[in-house]
């Protein structure tokens, strides 16, 4: 028996599980003796993020299995990863984690059309996961798909408004590809409120508010 867990935390944590535009996800396994249907749910942790944890009853190699799958990707060993994963998530295919993975590892692979699929899996098997929204809005940002890609940003925010790197990219894809500067500065402001220490997003912030003629606020 499996449980993956997404785990979200804030920058000041050691563990990250999705970079901005270009990052990876980092997933964790430990056995449980739950159901053998998933439920995911999300747990909030004040000053950490949330982790969301999902259980399904399968093979003991499994687990294994998912762990080696991550180190593989980890060491740049993507097709070795993937394959495992690929295998994991056969074995596991109501559980949203390896799926998540896969996106993520297709993705930074230039595969577009696997990271989807691998997403939208992940999706049906838990629709309110905000890290596979996050996800399936940068694939379909890199795929030119805009409005897809706002729709599944705000999904993620609508399920966790914390969620720092969804608030972000949305921002980036309001400011740079949308051209929505409203947009962009409420969600870079937005931003900067849950992180601390951006220099970077606060210069876009005054440039937004200079460009929309507020700059003294």
């Amino acid at each position: 028996m499996i449980m993956p867990s997404h785990r979200h935390q804030h920058p000041a944590a050691m563990r990250l599980v999705a970079l901005l535009i270009t990052g990876m996800a980092t997933l964790t396994a430990c056995v449980t003796t739950q159901s053998s249907h998933p439920r995911g749910n999300i747990e909030v942790v004040e000053d950490v993020g949330f982790t969301i944890n999902e259980t399904s009853r399968i093979a003991g190699t499994t687990r294994s299995d998912y762990q080696s799958a991550l180190r593989h990707l980890e060491q740049g060993r993507h097709e070795e990863g993937v394959a495992l994963l690929e295998s994991v998530a056969a074995e596991a295919p109501n559980l949203s984690a390896p799926r998540i993975d896969l996106g993520i590892a297709y993705r930074q692979a230039g595969e577009f059309t696997s990271a989807e699929r691998n997403l939208l899996l992940a999706l049906d098997a838990n629709p309110k996961h905000p890290v596979a929204h996050n996800e399936l809005g940068i694939v379909q940002r890199q795929t030119g798909r805009f409005a897809d890609a706002r729709a599944s940003y705000e999904t993620a925010l609508a399920i966790y408004p914390d969620y720092h790197y969804a608030r972000r990219n949305l921002a980036v894809l309001c400011d740079l590809y949308l051209a929505d500067l409203n947009c962009a500065l409420e969600n870079y402001e937005a931003y900067v409120d849950t992180v601390s220490n951006d220099d970077q997003a606060e210069i876009w912030i005054a440039d937004l508010r200079a460009r929309l003629g507020n700059g003294a606020q």
